[in-house]
């Protein structure tokens, strides 16, 4: 089982509809000038971020989704329909990977939306290539085609205080002390088994979300016990309040265990700012209870504020909401200057894409290969059936200057010219 919220989805954007070939008729004349219509594009496939969704569970029983295709276009210059969108409501947290898991886009606010596939083009209809030389072209474009790719979502939460230690050190009690959260509590290693959120209101100015982050355990970064899941949860947290049972056998280890934990995480979560929390503290020794801080102090950084208190009483419970407090306004206000000069350094830069405008030409058996993003995308919309349809992209090939490069490489007529995979025609 994972706990972390996960689906595994297959989507494919519209495909773009065909253009149309048609010819008015007028009085006397069985053909007319070209009147063939463009086809609709595709519909995109859209990710939003909604605070209205909790979970992906929808996802695990429609594994598939696709936007509507374009409808072909028509005679009389009539444009085909454009499909509608796919609109994918996700919850707000959720992070669109690719099967190299590559992220692809990251939902972090409610309505934040992502076209995470884009529809096809409209084919043109003939009434487009109408020319001095070609007064009635009997061709049109095809619509652009789109292939379904596969998607993986993965839910996070977004919580601005994240609860650590180790199992049964208190962390859902606290939770239920300050929030409106309703936790499970026993008392038993393990009693939480998903994270669970409460919302904090320190007072009237002030709420924070919290989230309780389930037992973590030495090995946990390399997936022992509830496993590396846990560890995902806490990459968004601002701050960390890491939670230490007082009757721990060793207090030290209790500590170091569990940051090592963060620290052996693709990211160094033990980086985060953090309070320290002895807890469960009612009705224990005073004295030996500064002896524990005391030992504590040798391993925790200097940086990093100690506290008790008991989450069951409360005792304490006071002075820790301001200090958490303050350390979340401070962490705010840290994130919101690094997102304004992260904003501020990314100047718009306009350049021509090369990568998109490059081809190549490689000589293979029986003729010579053409490979090109711009190439492959005017091969894709050639009908190679199509007598008329092939001389244009002869045409484009020339503009281009694929051809002279045909030319310098040894082409003679009768070779066979293959674009990709889309088709291949005759020199």
């Amino acid at each position: 089982m994972s706990f972390i919220d996960k689906a595994k989805i297959e989507i494919k954007a519209g495909n773009g509809g065909n253009g149309s070939v048609s010819f008015r008729r007028e009085k006397f004349v069985d053909k007319g000038g070209p009147d063939g219509g463009d086809g609709g594009n595709g519909g995109n496939v859209i990710f939003v971020a909604s605070r209205n969704e909790n979970t992906l569970s929808d996802f695990r029983h429609n594994k598939s989704l696709s936007a509507e295709a374009g409808q072909d276009g028509a005679k009389r210059r009539k444009h085909g329909k454009n499909g509608a969108d796919l609109i994918i409501e996700v919850p707000v947290g959720t992070t669109i990977l690719n099967t190299d898991n590559q992220m692809l886009a990251d939902l972090t606010e409610d309505g934040q939306r992502t076209i995470i596939a884009a529809g096809g083009k409209g084919g043109f209809g003939n009434a487009h290539f109408v020319s001095s030389t070609r007064q009635t072209p009997k061709f049109a474009e095809k619509g652009e085609r789109k292939d379904a790719h596969t998607v993986w979502l993965e839910l996070k939460i977004i919580a601005e205080v994240g609860l650590i230690g180790e199992p049964n050190s208190g962390k859902s009690t606290l939770l239920a002390s300050l929030s409106n959260a309703h936790p499970t509590i026993a008392d038993y290693p393990f009693t939480t088994l998903i994270p669970n959120l409460g919302v904090y209101d320190v007072d009237p100015g002030t709420s924070l979300l919290i989230a309780d982050i389930p037992g973590l355990i030495e090995g946990a970064s390399q997936g022992k016990g509830l496993g590396i899941d846990f560890l995902r949860h806490i990459e968004r947290t601002l701050v960390l309040v890491h939670m230490i049972d007082i009757y721990s056998e060793d207090i030290s280890r209790s500590y170091l265990s569990i940051q090592k934990e963060l620290q052996a995480y693709q990211v160094d979560l033990s980086k985060k700012p953090q309070i320290v929390v002895l807890n469960k503290i009612d009705g224990y020794n005073k004295t030996i209870l500064q002896i524990k801080i005391d030992e504590l102090r040798q391993v925790v950084p200097a940086k990093y504020k100690i506290m008790a208190l008991s989450a069951l009483s409360r005792e304490g419970i006071k002075e820790f909401s301001l200090e958490l407090k303050a350390l979340v306004l401070k962490e705010r206000a840290r994130q919101e200057k690094l997102a304004e000069r992260k904003k501020s350094a990314q100047l718009p830069v306009i350049k021509l894409d090369q990568d998109a405008l490059s081809w190549k030409v490689t000589r293979v058996s029986g003729g010579f290969l053409v490979t090109g993003h711009k190439i492959e995308k005017f091969a894709a919309r050639t009908d190679f059936s199509n007598p008329q349809s092939e001389q244009r992209l002869h045409d484009i090939m020339k503009k281009m200057g694929i051809a002279h490069e045909l030319l310098r490489q040894g082409i003679v007529p009768g070779n066979r010219i293959y674009i990709s995979n889309y088709g291949s025609l005759e020199f």
